[in-house]
């Protein structure tokens, strides 16, 4: 594969010197109204495969595209980036647009002369004015949705749950009866206590680790971020989640699960998306895969990076306190 990649590298260098010698030998040419027109229908030609081939990847390529957001918040974030990328591929539209029928319109043709103009101050307002509105009025709406989601204050009851990031795996730990994570530093760690809780404080008797992550559907959940060694950041996709874990510092995101996974399995999409992953592994031998919600690292920490995630279960409130009463305390883990 190495070879493989030198050769394409040396491959392109050779091209790329081609076409530089080629731009240099055709210094003090002057093009005919033939190639004029050439170039012109070749970019009337090219704009055409050009919007014929965004159009087929829309169609053919949605299926790999997320399904819908399975937190309240995910929500509020999906709404965000639709209305950001609506925005962008109508700019994007008009713009090639007239890139490309520009091309072709005003292509040299023999006795016609460009229209010049030195300066309009009316189009550069137009176009100074307009984007800054436009940009200013995006960037408010998304710090209001930000500001929502981050905003906890007024969570009732939130389910306090700590996620511990290390090279390459997660651990999570929930806050137990009192609702309050005990104090922790990787100087505490030792033994079974592999994510340095102080044991000393009151606060971490009842919390509860686990190496499965389970979650209530319709609670809030708030949780906190630690890092044992390097940069690692906590992306959850179908939550719409994502937050860096810093070594030597706490940070914290929050978001209410909305769909069970046995909703979520149940998703058109989902399914969609299911049954081809199934047909490629069928046809490579391989055991079937079910859907799960996961936890994955979204930074590159290091040579096991991709094998780093926990699977999240999200179920009705009932099962999941009954799943909590059944976990151990780190009290009764570490006597």
């Amino acid at each position: 594969m190495t070879a493989l990649l030198y050769i394409l590298l040396a491959i392109v260098v050779a091209v790329a010197i081609w076409q530089i010698t080629s731009i240099f030998n055709l210094k003090g040419t002057i093009a005919t109204e033939k190639d004029n027109n050439t170039q012109g229908i070749l970019f009337a030609v090219f704009g055409i495969f050009f919007y014929g081939l965004m159009i087929f990847s829309f169609w053919k390529y949605t299926v790999v595209l997320l399904p819908e957001a399975a937190s309240i918040e995910g929500e509020r974030i999906e709404t965000l980036y639709i209305i950001t990328m609506l925005l962008i591929l109508f700019v994007q539209a008009i713009t090639q647009f007239l890139l490309f029928f520009f091309a072709f319109k005003y292509r040299g043709i023999k006795g016609r002369k460009a229209l010049f103009y030195a300066d309009s101050s009316k189009l550069e307002a137009i176009w100074t004015i307009i984007p800054a509105i436009t940009l200013s009025g995006l960037v408010l709406y998304g710090l209001f949705v930000w500001n929502g989601v981050m905003d906890t204050s007024d969570a009732e009851n939130p389910l306090i749950v700590e996620l511990y990031a290390k090279q390459f795996q997660w651990e999570a730990r929930y806050a137990g009866e009192d609702n309050e994570l005990g104090r922790a530093n990787v100087r505490n760690i030792k033994g079974i206590n592999t994510m340095g809780v102080d044991m000393t404080d009151k606060n971490a008797n009842d919390d509860i680790p686990v190496r499965e992550l389970h979650l209530p559907k319709g609670r809030k959940v708030i949780f906190k971020f630690r890092s044992q060694d390097v940069l690692h950041s906590a992306y959850m996709p179908h939550f719409r989640a994502q937050m860096n874990c810093v070594p030597g510092m706490v940070t914290q995101f929050a978001f209410t699960p909305s769909l069970t996974t046995e909703e979520m399995r149940e998703n058109k999409k989902t399914i969609a998306k299911v049954a081809g992953i199934n047909k490629i592994r069928a046809e490579k031998g391989e055991d079937p895969y079910e859907f799960d919600y996961l936890l994955l690292c979204n930074k590159i920490c290091g040579a096991s990076h991709y094998n780093m995630q926990m699977k999240i279960i999200v179920e009705e409130e009932a099962a999941f306190n009954s799943w909590l009463k059944n976990q151990k305390t780190l009290a009764e883990i570490i006597k």
